[in-house]
Formats: structure tokens, sequence, C-alpha cells
């Protein structure tokens, strides 16, 4: 079964460093592709946008190929991207009928300002024509090219921990280039020049915590399984998922705008996990606890949420009821009503 996080073999770093490489200063590079290929697909996955005519979504990403790198030269991290990328999206109408397309981005590169990218948007031959087009080619190209910015954005701070040496004052610094469109044109973050901005530094995100109650017709061993068997997850989300159902197993569902870790596991009284939504920001997590309680003829299930960005409360709260509460109801039969 695939694990996502630390332990995963696509999230091995390769870095290689000459002998006389004292404190990565001379030469060193790491492999950014595998690292960049999940990036990639986790940014785009999910993404939606609607009006009036009705809501589209990007529902698989099919094709990431490219490859991605960092060079550290004498305390300056070049970057090299090089991507093209093919993903589906798929609309609804407000009456209900649904359209499939396709969304390609062939040159998605260090070469090329963000502004500059070929996002082609189109309708799959055999559908009927729909305003959900045009309403992708714009709000949902504009939406895409923000994904993608954010990538980049990732690529020079996320993944270039450990690569540069502190400056005197411990602060790196970035410094923009514009040499040339060549290959040897890279982003540099400089120990010197430009303008200041901390590598690594942490962000503060206000969070807030709430719980949720809701009953379940069935037992607490039933509904406590429900959360770490693969088939069951899978059957609820209607989705593919990947859930290891152990203390430290990781879980990633919905398309992968969900994923995280089980941290406490108390069979059939309790769950607790880290858990975020893919467009949190990065690497932050809120904890997430179930407690199961018995209601002789029903279980009572107790959520309580820390962590949660407060701007992401009322999407945090709905995303349980709709994707949790009343898919596991509506699929497993354990509530004749929902909410």
């Amino acid at each position: 079964m695939a694990k996502w996080g630390e332990g995963d073999p696509r999230w091995i770093v390769e870095e290689r460093a000459d002998a006389t490489n004292v404190n990565n200063w001379h030469w060193t590079e790491r492999d950014a592709t595998n690292w960049s290929s999940d990036k990639l697909k986790s940014l785009l996955l999910g993404l939606n946008v609607e009006n009036e005519e009705g809501t589209c979504e990007v529902t698989e990403v099919s094709k990431v190929e490219g490859e991605a790198s960092i060079n550290n030269r004498k305390g300056k991290l070049i970057f090299f991207y090089e991507w093209n990328l093919k993903a589906t999206w798929t609309g609804k109408s407000k009456a209900g009928v649904k359209y499939k397309g396709t969304i390609e981005v062939p040159n998605l590169s260090d070469e090329n300002d963000m502004e500059d990218l070929d996002i082609s948007v189109s309708l799959n031959k055999d559908e009927p024509d729909t305003p959900l087009t045009n309403l992708m080619k714009t709000k949902g190209a504009e939406k895409i090219r923000e994904a993608l910015g954010s990538y980049v954005g990732f690529l020079k701070t996320e993944f270039t921990q450990g690569m540069i040496l502190p400056t005197a004052n411990g602060v790196a610094k970035l410094q923009s280039s514009s040499q040339s469109k060549a290959k040897v044109d890279r982003t540099q973050i400089s120990s010197s020049g430009g303008s200041s901005a901390p590598i690594n530094a942490g962000v503060k995100i206000p969070t807030c915590k709430f719980s949720m109650r809701e009953t379940f017709l069935t037992s607490p061993p039933e509904l406590y399984r429900v959360f770490l068997n693969q088939e069951m997850v899978q059957a609820f989300t209607h989705g593919a998922a990947t859930v290891d159902g152990e203390r430290g197993g990781k879980f990633r569902l919905l398309e992968g705008n969900v994923f995280g870790e089980f941290t406490e596991l108390i069979p059939d009284e309790k769950i607790v996990m880290k858990w975020r939504y893919n467009t949190w920001p990065c690497e932050h997590y809120a904890t997430i606890t179930l407690s199961f309680l018995d209601r002789s003829s029903e279980t009572e299930l107790k959520v309580e949420c820390r962590g949660v960005p407060d701007s992401e409360e009322e999407q945090t709260r709905e995303g349980w009821k709709r994707y949790y509460f009343g898919a596991i109801k509506q699929t497993f039969g354990f509530g004749a009503r929902l909410f």
C-alpha cells in the first residue's frame, strides 16, 4: 500500500556534493523531480470555479512530464524546472448536465514568466457546446496559473532547506536575475544583493478550534472501521483513496484534496489525526479528534478540530458534514436523515 510523506520513496531527495564542498558552499545539486510531480498534482486536483451557468473542477491530472532540480553554486541557488502538464476538467450546469474537457500546459519552465504560460482549455469532441468551456478558459485558467505560481514558490522555499548557508546576520537574501532566456538563466537566491527575504521563515497563521456532533445508526466498532478501512473510505468518497489504518499511517482521499496521518488510535473509541486540505498553507495541519460514544442503538460521533485556519473554518465544517457525515450515512445506511 502506498504511503505519503516521510518514508515514501517518491520523497527521497537525491543530493550530490564534491569532496571539497564544506558546508554545502561550493556545489550541491538536488533532484526535485519526484517532489515536484506530487506537488503539482496536489495543487491542481480539486481546483474549481463557478458562475451562474454552473461549476467546473479539475478532476484528474493525467500527465506530468518533465524534470526539476536545484543547484547551489557558491552560495547561490539556481533553479531548473521544465514541465508538460495535462489534466481533465469536469463541468456541471445548473440543470445538472455534466461535461468533460481537457487542460494542457506545455511550457511550465524557468525560462517563461508565469503570465507567458500557454494554458489550453478545450471541451471533449463528443460533448455538446456549453458556456462552461468559457468559464474554464477565463476563471479556470487564472486559477491554474495561480496554482502553478504557487508550485514555483514552494520549490524555492519548501524544498531548499539546508542548501545554502546563512549570511552574517542570519538572513538569506533574494537576488533577481535576468541574464538571458537561455538554459543558464535561472532565478537565483544569493547571500548578497537584492531585497531581503528569509528562505525558511515561518508564518504564523490565525487558527480556531471548534467541535461537531453527529449521530449514526450503527455501533462504535463499525463506525470506527469506516475511517480506517481503505475499501470503506473509497466507498463513501466514491473515488480512489490511500488509507493505512495504523498509528503513524498516512491517508489521502477526495482526489488528493484531503490528506494527513493517524497519530493516536484507541480501537472503537478514539481516532486522532493530523489533517489538512491541500489549499491550506504548506505543511500546516489541523488536529482532528474523533470520539465514538455508544448511545445504545446509535453511535454519537464527536469531532473536535484544533488548528484550523480562521479563514477555513466554515469550509472545513461544511466539508465534514458533506463529505464525511452525509456521505457515510448515504453509503452505508447509517442514518435516514442527513444533518
